[in-house]
């Protein structure tokens, strides 16, 4: 890849990182709540009550984000031919905290799309980080879908820098910043405004391949992956909606009405830059319908004042929300209140969906947590057991729930089926280093067991 290739390649990734930005930044803002509050049908009505509920927003977003997410537990990854995880990558990924890292970068990966890991050496071993999917971009080979580049961007207020990765070499560049507001002194660059940055060293590349992996959501065979609350946005556009429309009609009818009848619209008086009276106007009808007043000149009655149904809104809400729990196979007890009483069978029916959709999610995670397991032990220097790891298993905890009193009665019957007790122990749902702090444990008791029984047969 010459140098002409470089900077043509790191145009065209920083404009899919721009192109993105938008669309990642609705979608979180979305998940964040600070989006879709209370949505208004007309300029007049949100002139009226965009104030009096300001504060006031549904977000069932949040919700049906975390729902797979808080199921999906990486435990480790077992090697080609070994029966337990390997503790070498286990204590990289401990030293790394990379357990909240993963949790925050498939949380993005179902909100936004799309986020991104990166292993890099340093003089403690390999170091692993979580990129943000608004600025992190990877470009792949069509024929063999192998990374071909990567590129992380970040800027100050005159410059934008990127680190552009190759599997030989870590390639600093640099550009005049994109600015959008207006009077600003620096434009926009031009396709070819990114050059190499003098100042920064440029580096090879010990890994071999691209260091960063990309974490993409569901997609159709083609190169756009999808948002797991973009069928929800618009769905909560509609139910703030609604709830605008009822807390108006409660507001209404929670306070009196009145009727002046026989007399004209009162008229309030026009001053002068002097405050002298130098004419009169109607007042302003808005203020008449805010402060509920009707003025009705002349004769007359008033046949009917009959007040709305306000159940009707609560009903659309309602039904909404059972749109979003068919939609996004989120379980309807967690978007709605449910009976204290339901059988323990029923959540579990009504959590299948859940389940299914969080293994979904571990399937698409699963490549690219084994390929940062993989550049890991190359950035320590163990090639050997990168090849072992990239045949590996990644190790994940189940995502269902299930009561204590369930999940031991089935362990019993697997144990009296004559499945190991560590196979046993891994099912509990233990991480590896409990699983063999278990064993331990138990070898120990073994052995104390026999020993006394030794004692015993020696007293005979």
């Amino acid at each position: 890849m010459d140098s002409a290739e470089i900077l043509r390649l790191a145009t065209l990734m920083a404009d899919k990182i721009r192109a993105r930005r938008g669309d990642i930044a609705s979608n979180v803002a979305y998940f964040k709540g600070t989006e879709g509050r209370m949505r208004f049908a007309s300029d007049e009505f949100r002139d009226y009550f965009a104030d009096r509920f300001s504060g006031f927003s549904d977000n069932w977003c949040m919700p049906v984000a975390q729902a797979p997410i808080e199921r999906i537990h990486q435990l480790g990854i077992r090697l080609d031919g070994s029966t337990t995880a390997d503790v070498e990558s286990a204590r990289m990924w401990e030293r790394n905290e990379a357990d909240r890292g993963l949790s925050e970068a498939l949380m993005m990966m179902t909100v936004a799309k799309r986020s991104f890991g990166m292993v890099s050496p340093s003089p403690v071993g390999a170091r692993v980080t979580f990129e943000h999917p608004d600025s992190a971009c990877v470009i792949y080979d069509a024929a063999t879908r192998q990374r071909r580049a990567g590129m992380v961007v970040w800027q100050d207020e005159k410059f934008e820098y990127s680190e552009f990765q190759t599997p030989q070499y870590i390639i600093p560049l640099k550009r005049p910043r994109f600015i959008q507001e207006s009077g600003d002194k620096h434009v926009a660059p031009t396709a070819d405004g990114w050059a190499f940055d003098q100042a920064r060293e440029l580096k090879a590349n010990p890994l071999g391949a691209v260091p960063l992996v990309e974490f993409r959501n569901q997609a159709l065979l083609d190169d756009e992956p999808m948002s797991d609350i973009a069928g929800v946005k618009p769905i909560q556009d509609t139910i703030n909606l609604v709830w605008a429309y009822l807390l108006n009609g409660l507001d209404t009818a929670s306070l009196p009405a009145r009727i002046i009848k026989g007399i004209d619209v009162p008229k309030e008086p026009i001053l002068d830059q002097d405050g002298q009276i130098i004419g009169e106007r109607p007042i302003e009808l808005d203020r008449l319908i805010r402060d509920r007043v009707i003025f009705i000149p002349g004769d007359g009655d008033v046949a009917e004042w009959t007040a709305g149904n306000l159940e009707v809104f609560s009903k659309v809400i309602g039904h909404a929300v059972e749109h979003v729990v068919a939609q996004t196979r989120t379980p309807a007890h967690y978007l709605i209140a449910a009976s204290s009483n339901t059988p323990a069978t029923g959540y579990e029916l009504a959590e299948a969906g859940l389940v299914s959709k969080a293994a979904e999610r571990i399937s698409y995670a699963n490549p690219s947590v084994r390929e940062i397991y993989r550049l890991a032990a190359i950035a320590e220097g163990q090639a050997e057991r990168a090849a072992q790891i990239a045949v590996g298993k990644v190790l994940w905890k189940k995502p269902q729930y299930r009561s204590e009193q369930q999940l031991m009665d089935g362990l019993q019957k697997m144990r009296t089926a004559g499945f190991p007790f560590q196979w046993i122990a891994e099912e509990y749902g233990l991480s590896p280093s409990e699983v063999d702090r278990v064993m331990e444990m138990k070898r120990a008791e073994e052995r104390d067991a026999t020993m006394e029984q030794v004692a015993r047969d020696l007293a005979i």
